[in-house]
């Protein structure tokens, strides 16, 4: 059997329909964010879609924790969190993050994806005939770690209410629950109503469990998310978050109370066999989690960049999706037509936005999901959508109708 030719058509497949994904290899350079430099172009380029959302990562507060970890701990950190790998930056971190939540303990992850994996997969994996309901649009992750779990699932229709609650009011009294979601959802950028969930979680005895990865650090006057600024923290039993958007380093997160964090410590298997990050990440993370939690300004940053950007692509009429959060992302419904407009945005303009297509989103809603943040000056939102207004001229593209 030719096994490379089987794993060849299958990504020829993907060349065919426009979904193939390429890498593009950029040298992030500190002091010039969101500017980077495009080894395959030679030159540097503006770079439109990073979840580096608030440029932390060249903060020079967390440049210099980093540096100071890494001079006083080493690389690495030596092995698992129970076998010698538990660093006094580990521990200061989750104490921040879990006072950032307003929650009894923390329990910190190698990464956004784990930290729902492990939790989701081991909570409902051990909770005897628990059934998980979750949105149709929770993220990759958070649909593995149920998956992992072999729990029962319900998948309820995506921020709706009456759906959720007609299939908690059919579920025994006494059957352990979770109702999983986000806060902010990634491709879209709506929002999630977690006070009317967090009322049907009250009502009919389920736990809840919000990703906030796509929040921690932008919302709330301490950057701990859509929770922290609706005042529903105290309602969740689980905030998941990551260290590698909004707080520009690497790593994942729960906040919970102490017996639900301890439990998945001591239960969670993907938790229990990793080698625990890199104290210096763990150091740089912290003093990014206490800046934030200090400074608006960043937030404040965004908001206007995200209010120019919307404003600028009204007035060309250039199709985008409306929502409240940091995320625009502008619509083009045709997964080749998507990659074509991103390459010639990239060779012939400068700006890096990297095409989003099916399976990341449905089939003929291929979008440029652009994140801009505070780096991103109005000059450069300038200059990047006069760049779409040519591209949607030249491809004679459906305009927004005029508001």
């Amino acid at each position: 059997m030719n096994y490379d030719q089987i794993f060849q058509t299958a990504l020829d497949a993907l060349h065919a329909d426009g979904s193939y994904r390429y890498f593009a290899e950029l040298e992030r350079r500190s002091g010039r964010f969101p500017k980077a430099f495009h080894h395959g172009l030679d030159r540097e380029v503006t770079v439109w879609c990073s979840n580096d959302y608030l440029g932390m990562g060249q903060n020079k507060v967390v440049l210099d924790a980093m540096h100071k970890a890494l001079d006083e701990t080493g690389a690495g950190a030596g092995g698992t969190r129970n076998i010698s790998g538990t660093n006094h930056y580990h521990v200061a971190l989750e104490k921040e993050l879990a006072a950032l939540h307003g929650k009894e303990a923390a329990l910190l992850f190698n990464s956004g994806y784990l930290s729902n994996w492990v939790t989701l997969g081991t909570i409902a994996g051990r909770l005897k005939g628990c059934v998980v309901l979750s949105d149709e649009l929770n993220h990759a992750s958070m649909i593995e770690g149920i998956r992992h779990s072999r729990a029962d699932k319900q998948i309820f229709r995506h921020n709706d209410v009456e759906d959720l609650e007609r299939r908690l009011k059919a579920l025994p009294a006494d059957v352990p629950k979770i109702i999983a979601f986000e806060s902010v959802y990634s491709m879209d950028g709506d929002i999630a109503p977690i006070k009317a969930f967090c009322d049907l979680a009250d009502r009919y005895g389920a736990m809840t469990y919000l990703d906030e990865v796509h929040a921690v650090g932008m919302y709330g006057e301490q950057g701990g998310g859509i929770a922290e600024k609706l005042g529903l923290s105290d309602r969740l039993t689980v905030i998941e978050g990551t260290l590698g958007k909004g707080f520009g380093v690497v790593g994942g997160y729960i906040a919970a109370s102490a017996p639900l964090c301890d439990f998945v410590r001591s239960f969670g298997s993907g938790f229990i066999f990793s080698t625990a990050l890199p104290p210096m990440i763990a150091a740089g993370a912290l003093a990014s989690v206490r800046y934030l939690r200090e400074h608006s300004e960043e937030r404040a940053g965004q908001q206007r960049a995200v209010a120019h950007l919307r404003e600028a692509l009204n007035a060309k009429n250039i199709p985008h999706v409306g929502n409240p959060s940091h995320i625009v992302p502008v619509m083009v419904g045709e997964a080749q037509l998507c990659r074509e407009l991103s390459d010639a945005l990239l060779k012939r303009f400068g700006h890096y936005i990297q095409p989003i297509n099916y399976p990341t989103v449905p089939r003929g809603t291929e979008r440029l999901r652009i994140t801009p943040g505070p780096l991103h000056d109005d000059g450069m939102i300038d200059e990047l959508v006069e760049a779409l207004d040519v591209l949607w001229q030249e491809y004679q593209l459906r305009r927004a109708k005029a508001a």
